[in-house]
């Protein structure tokens, strides 16, 4: 399944499976085996391929924060002292719940974070009293989403 640059190979069949899951991965099985023409088995033989190769994780729910009260979403570059502090900042970080993502990355910032706060007062606080006061962290640049545009995976 796997190819010589170690990427996944899949099929019609497995593209078609998949982009069934990703629209509603609670479609039953055998609503997708009825729509490709192919028995309920077969989709989970698949699938079970497709998870041991590593191209599918699972599935989730997904949670519409502005229902819990949380409207501001963030992106913060961190600017760190030395680049032997991003194993520790990440470990900080992590302990932060209003962080959603950490990147490493190239550029001017050390590390990139996604955060979610209920609104620009709670995003103050998390800057000041959390994010700010970890060890190694010179400085820090937030942009504010206004609104996301697009939300969606690869294409299969």
């Amino acid at each position: 399944m796997k190819n010589n640059n170690n990427s996944v190979k899949i099929d019609g069949i497995d593209k078609k499976i998949l982009r069934y899951l990703m629209e509603d991965a609670r479609k039953p099985i055998l609503e997708i085996a009825r729509n490709i023409g192919i028995s309920g088995a077969a989709i989970h033989q698949r699938l079970r391929k497709l998870e041991s190769s590593g191209l599918i994780s699972g599935s989730k729910f997904v949670i519409n924060p502005k229902v819990l009260g949380y409207s501001t979403m963030a992106y913060i570059g961190i600017y760190l002292d030395k680049a032997m502090a991003n194993p520790r900042a990440v470990k900080q970080l992590e302990r932060i719940p209003e962080v959603l993502e950490c990147h490493y990355t190239t550029g001017n910032w050390s590390i990139l974070i996604k955060v979610l706060c209920r609104d620009n007062e709670h995003l103050m606080q998390v800057l000041n009293k959390k994010i700010q006061q970890i060890e190694g962290v010179s400085r820090t640049e937030t942009f504010i989403s206004l609104n996301q545009q697009i939300d969606r995976q690869i294409q299969i």
